[in-house]
């Protein structure tokens, strides 16, 4: 019998179909807050180079 390595154990574990669903919301989850910072970054550099009133324009893009 072969041993089973702490990564095929992870494996085992996010695959049961219980588990799925937690997967996919914690994928969502990290994708919107690199969203989010992206754009808080993007409306730190405008307000750097004076351009406070651009940020609601580049909002409604």
């Amino acid at each position: 019998m072969g041993r089973i390595t702490g990564f095929q154990q992870f494996l085992q574990i996010l695959t049961v179909p219980d588990n799925i669903p937690i997967i996919a919301m914690m994928i969502l989850v990290m994708f919107f807050t690199y969203i989010a910072l992206k754009q808080g970054r993007r409306n730190d550099q405008l307000i750097e180079h004076g351009h406070r009133e651009r940020i609601i324009d580049e909002m409604r893009k």
